[in-house]
């Protein structure tokens, strides 16, 4: 498992992750607490986007 493999599957968690917390904040959680959820799971994926951009690169 190579560095870029690593990356990848880096990439594939945080974006599940990231689409089941707006998942939670979209159906779960219908006051502010909601916002907060898919706010975090806004910020996984931008940080899916960076590993995914760092491929190749490290």
């Amino acid at each position: 498992m190579n560095k870029n493999t690593v990356l990848g599957w880096a990439t594939l968690i945080m974006i599940i992750v990231g689409v089941g917390l707006i998942a939670l904040g979209a159906f779960r959680y219908d006051d502010v607490a909601g916002y907060g959820f898919a706010a975090v799971g806004v910020g996984f994926f931008s940080i899916a986007w960076v590993f995914n951009a760092l491929k190749g690169r490290v």
